[in-house]
């Protein structure tokens, strides 16, 4: 089965599968050549940039830009990364004003409903509105798979027929309507267990005989222990699609015991799925809808592939048209192809945060900063600025990889360049290429608090 990329949200599903889906794999999308895969995506991202551009949130970052130049990988990088704090902070200030014309999108979305009409931007109806934490809202699009799903569910078994017990969150925010629309568009039908309530839930799993769990690898484990416990026998459950939260080899190796194969999936409440485990278990295979960048954090530079940096999504959707969004999220490039099967990108998985701004003597201190540092001093290589001491008694050290010879004036220089930038003062320390670990990690507090 194939289908266009590009246009709705929801990429390569942008309508009803159509019959049961059978196969290594959900669509000939997966497997298709990259350098289609490629001029498939590059040829999407103009009108992605057009849509972005209409509205007013975007509108002033992206202007001057023609979208129709924006074709390539290198013509996409030279765009500004808009981060998820910026949502937030937009939707704020216009809670705070009472703002007129009236947007709890923040000017984002070019979907809502009729009492957003009024705004300008407004052209298609959301399907459902979703709360996250901050709070920050977030528009569901019309489409089936819109938060495109299937993908990551198909490549952890699941097949039309199955039973599936989706265990995420149906209240406030999307991800239970991600996992549920997604099963529906393969053919899966769907028990709407949410969270808690841990007895009924199991008494259904047992029940109904579900075949397939989405939700927290935390909550199967709980449901597991709990079967264990009352002596309640699930023979039929042999799968699942986890996500939410870490989820480690340990905790895997613990459910394949019990019968059960868990495979992850990474998606955000803004952008839907990202990528997806395959049955490889070598990393995350990023799913067609979507153009993955890994950047050094605090900046919109691609770093070298293996490095590791925060990944910046732009998803293939004119109603929510986030153009280069920071997760905030690390992970890094992945090289060489999926031995499923799959031809597109994989990336490492979740690494940890993005974000490690801290406050040194009453002045917050971003990546951004030492990102502007390293500017200045292109000789430079990788950097990472380490806190420590006590509160109200800090020091920084700088330590920054350099092939060339150290002198204590390159030392002296890039000290002066720190308190130019953040108005602090700084040791340096200058260490060999490849001294520093490959972990994403540019400012690392190593404080005391207690």
């Amino acid at each position: 089965m194939s289908q266009s990329t590009g246009g709705a949200r929801s990429g390569a599903h942008s309508g009803p599968l159509s019959g049961p889906v059978s196969g290594a794999h959900l669509d000939e999308l997966e497997t298709r050549d990259p350098a289609a895969r490629e001029a498939a995506l590059m040829a999407a991202l103009p009108a992605q940039v057009a849509a972005a551009q209409a509205v007013p949130a975007l509108a002033g970052k992206l202007a001057g830009i023609e979208a129709r130049a924006v074709n390539s990988r290198a013509a996409l990088q030279r765009l500004p990364v808009t981060r998820k704090g910026e949502l937030l902070e937009r939707q704020q200030a216009g809670r705070a004003a009472n703002a007129s014309p009236w947007d709890p999108f923040g000017g984002f979305s070019a979907i809502g409903w009729r009492a957003m009409s009024h705004a300008g931007t407004v052209r298609r109806a959301a399907t459902r509105v979703y709360q996250s934490p901050g709070p920050i809202y977030e528009p569901e699009g019309a489409g089936r798979d819109y938060w495109r799903t299937a993908r990551a569910l198909f490549a952890a078994g699941f097949r039309a027929g199955d039973l599936v017990h989706n265990s995420f969150s149906y209240h406030l925010t999307p991800g239970a309507w991600m996992m549920d629309n997604g099963a529906q568009a393969i053919g899966c039908t769907v028990f709407p267990g949410g969270v808690g309530n841990t007895e009924l839930q199991l008494q259904a799993m047992a029940e109904l005989r579900a075949d397939a769990y989405a939700g927290t690898p935390s909550f199967l484990r709980i449901l597991l222990e709990k079967a264990t416990e009352t002596g309640v026998a699930l023979p039929s459950l042999k799968k699942a699609l986890v996500s939410g939260e870490a989820f480690p080899p340990s905790l895997r190796d613990w459910l394949r015991e019990r019968g059960v194969e868990g495979y992850q999936a990474y998606a955000t409440a803004d952008v839907g799925n990202i990528a997806y485990e395959t049955a490889a278990r070598e990393g995350l295979v990023v799913d067609e809808g979507v153009i993955v960048e890994i950047v050094r954090p605090g900046t919109g530079d691609v770093v070298a592939e293996g490095e590791v940096g925060e990944v910046v999504v732009t998803v293939l959707s004119l109603d929510y048209p986030l153009v280069r969004f920071g997760t905030g999220d690390l992970s890094a490039v992945l090289a060489g192809r999926c031995p499923t099967g799959r031809t597109n990108q994989r990336i490492k998985g979740w690494m940890g945060r993005a974000d490690q701004t801290a406050k040194v003597r009453g002045m917050f201190v971003h990546p951004s900063q030492i990102a502007e540092v390293l500017k200045r001093h292109p000789e430079l290589g990788r950097a990472r600025l380490v806190v420590e001491g006590e509160m109200a008694n800090d020091r920084m050290t700088l330590r920054v990889e350099t092939a060339e010879p150290a002198s204590a004036g390159l030392g002296a220089a890039v000290a002066g360049t720190v308190r130019d930038v953040t108005k602090l003062r700084c040791d340096v320390e200058l260490v060999a290429p490849g001294s520093l670990p490959n972990d994403g990690k540019v400012i690392e507090d190593a404080r005391k608090y207690t």
